[in-house]
């Protein structure tokens, strides 16, 4: 029993197949492209057919779990990523199921995928009440409750950033005025930094160099990751103040910063944490890297247990 995971991210495409106990016989990333419909396309096909996958075989495989970049209508099957603009209301559920005849296809937020799949692999299966978190291009969520995503009506549930942390402040992509991604994704962060004086490195000024910038001690490098933990442990708050949440799951290209992000993030959540529920937050960053939103995807279409 194997199933096809697929995440779509706002830079990367990446699949693999997983079975059951958690074992990746394959997976493949790529870059996105000038056309992301023809690189779906040619990832799904690559994996199922590269020499490995013939070898171990895919005759039982169950489904494709797709775990993608939002907004999405789980319903519908239709995702508008904010960060491919040639996607609006793309049919991502035909597409992959024209792929893969005659097997079902699920789909759910990529940040939603990367929650379950740290309650599934990541060490989480007692937490009650887990929120995901994925901090790269924007920011996204995700919420496991008693051991089931919940998604809400319309596979949006735990859209996390674009919680509106500042009414003054940036237009955001989505229309929204101050959400959360415009202050505390990596480009957000980076095109704040320079704004502010940030000497970016010769290379591509990103959010690395912003993280090493900062590690090495330079203040505006600095003040950008604070402000980021500021607006974090208020969206943070916010949602574990509706849902009671145990843990908080930090993942994405950001989260590679470590503790030059974690570490003003938990002082953040402790200092404004009123209630006495809210002040027990568990806030560290994922244990499966670039793999937890894979497992997700995989978890939908499989029968696993925490």
């Amino acid at each position: 029993m194997t199933a096809l995971a697929i995440d779509i991210g706002g830079t990367k495409f990446a699949a693999a197949l997983v079975r059951p106990d958690g074992t990746v016989t394959r997976r493949l990333e790529v870059p996105v492209g000038r056309d992301p419909e023809a690189t779906l396309v040619s990832l799904v096909r690559e994996i199922r057919n590269d020499r490995d996958v013939r070898e171990t075989g895919t005759g039982d495989l169950v489904g494709a779990g797709i775990g993608s970049a939002g907004p999405l209508d789980a319903v519908a099957g239709t995702v508008s990523p904010v960060n491919i603009p040639a996607w609006r209301e793309f049919p991502l559920v035909g597409a992959v199921s024209e792929l893969l005849p005659g097997l079902p296809v699920a789909l759910a937020g990529d940040a939603q995928c990367m929650a379950l799949g740290e309650w599934w692999r990541g060490g989480h299966s007692r937490s009650r009440a887990l929120l995901g978190i994925v901090v790269s291009t924007g920011v996204g969520g995700g919420l496991v409750l008693d051991g089931v995503p919940y998604v809400g009506p319309t596979g949006n549930a735990g859209h996390i950033g674009h919680i509106a942390v500042d009414r003054d402040g940036e237009l955001c992509p989505c229309g929204a005025v101050g959400c959360l991604e415009t202050i505390a994704s990596g480009p957000s962060m980076v095109r704040w930094a320079l704004a502010n004086g940030w000497n970016a490195p010769d290379e591509r000024p990103d959010a690395r160099a912003l993280s090493a910038d900062a590690a090495r001690g330079t203040p505006v490098a600095q003040l950008a990751f604070q402000r980021a933990a500021d607006a974090l442990a208020t969206a943070i708050l916010t949602t574990a103040a509706l849902f009671d949440i145990d843990d908080v799951v930090i993942g994405g290209g950001v989260s590679g910063a470590g503790e030059t992000l974690l570490a003003p993030l938990r002082q953040a959540v402790a200092k404004r944490a009123g209630l006495a529920f809210l002040r027990r937050l568990n806030v560290e960053r994922t244990s499966l890297e670039r793999d937890a939103g894979l497992y997700g995807a995989a978890a939908l279409v499989l029968p696993v247990a925490g």
